[in-house]
């Protein structure tokens, strides 16, 4: 078994994470694969080891595979990291599929990456291809929905899409104040909620490249695809993650599900505007109603245990 499309791999100091998504690889046994690490902290006496054996971990390649090794030997911080790491590695190939260090993919995530690839390749709109499905309510036979939100816990894109990328945010001083976002987003809580997020990226309180992706796609006004079923499982919750350090989290690990072949394809190309709605009430910026829900579930879960 092989599998064509070139994988960029993004590592830092999680080794045993990184353990398991290179058990997934070793059984797809891509040939063409960048892998793209940080370097270690100085003011962090544990980040020599972690990133040594990261690296030793990503170097276990026992299959025919051509590999170029993007490794920086000072740390850069998460945003640089990643922002240089992934334009180095679209001047060699013209798209890829792109897992983090504790993403692990499930069996249709390649397959449903590799067909769309091909098939949205010269379509403008169409900017990223994403594993997860933080809806999980859809009830579509459809396999996949369009959305504004670019997820970024295992995806797929192309050359012509990351040259959008706007990692300074060149224009945001203007737009904040257009009402850009209010038009855009047609609802004015979540502008306000989205303002004060871009606000903190531009002046780099929030150190995030994805959100600068995601402020690069609203700016060309693309769409991302979203499967109906969750194909990728973060397993980098907790302890040691940059982000995403709630363990017990309502995103935390979920679930893998498979998607039924053939995919079926939605009817048009547009936004569902549904969908995004409930996300951005959930994952973006949780209204009250949505944080007692949680709270309430974790309480059970907790007593349940």
């Amino acid at each position: 078994m092989s599998f064509p499309i070139p994988i960029i791999l993004l590592i830092y100091r999680r080794p045993h994470t990184l353990a398991q998504v290179m058990a997934v690889l070793r059984n797809l046994q891509p040939t063409r694969m960048l892998i793209v690490a940080d370097g270690p902290r100085p003011d962090c006496p544990t980040d020599p080891a972690a990133v040594a054996a990261t690296r030793m971990v990503a170097e276990v390649l026992d299959w025919p595979c051509e590999v170029t090794r993007i490794y920086a030997e000072a740390n850069m911080g998460l945003r640089s990291r990643v922002e240089s790491g992934i334009s180095a590695a679209f001047e060699l190939v013209e798209r890829a599929i792109i897992l983090e260090e504790d993403c692990v993919p499930g069996p249709s995530f390649f397959p449903f990456c590799s067909e769309l690839l091909e098939r949205y390749a010269d379509d403008p709109r169409i900017l990223s291809i994403a594993g997860n499905d933080f809806y999980a309510r859809s009830s579509s036979r459809q396999s996949y929905r369009f959305s504004i939100y670019p997820h970024c816990w295992g995806w797929a894109t192309w050359r012509r899409a990351w040259q959008i990328y706007d990692g300074p945010m060149h224009e945001w001083p203007r737009l904040r104040t257009s009402g850009w976002l209010e038009t855009y987003l047609g609802d004015r809580r979540a502008a306000q909620a989205w303002r004060r997020t871009f606000d903190r990226t531009y002046t780099g309180e929030i150190d995030s490249w994805a959100y600068r992706w995601l402020y690069s796609c609203w700016r060309q006004e693309g769409l991302s695809i979203s499967p109906t079923r969750n194909l990728v499982r973060n397993i980098g919750f907790g302890a040691g993650a940059t982000h995403t350090t709630a363990a017990d989290g309502p995103f935390a690990a979920l679930p893998i599900t498979d998607l039924l072949w053939p995919l079926q394809h939605p009817a048009q190309v547009a936004a569902d505007s549904r969908a995004d709605r409930a996300l951005q009430r959930s994952l973006y910026a949780p209204d009250l109603r949505w944080r007692i829900g949680w709270w309430l579930t974790r309480q059970w879960r907790r007593w349940q245990r």
